[in-house]
């Protein structure tokens, strides 16, 4: 995918993306649906979670960059923030 997802920027080798809430607890639970999307994938973010702004670092390790299944898990991440990826 040559085109950046609304929101996601690409840069050293990684779909970077910061989400921000009204506060820690709506943060969190967030992020818990998250940890249950990319499970399920068996993909596993990096994150940060500061109090009310969730960031993530997406990345294949093992192909050394981004790969359609970094795509795909910034697309359920970007929905589970309520966003449509049309």
């Amino acid at each position: 995918m040559s085109g950046e997802m609304s929101g996601w920027e690409e840069r050293d080798g990684a779909l970077w993306r910061s989400f921000t809430f009204a506060d820690f607890s709506e943060a969190f639970g967030f992020l818990t649906r998250v940890a249950f999307a990319a499970e399920k994938a068996d993909h596993h973010p990096e994150f940060t979670s500061v109090w009310n702004r969730v960031d993530f670092r997406l990345t294949s390790h093992d192909a050394g960059g981004v790969t359609p299944r970094d795509h795909a898990l910034a697309a359920v991440i970007s929905g589970l923030a309520g966003e449509s990826e049309a």
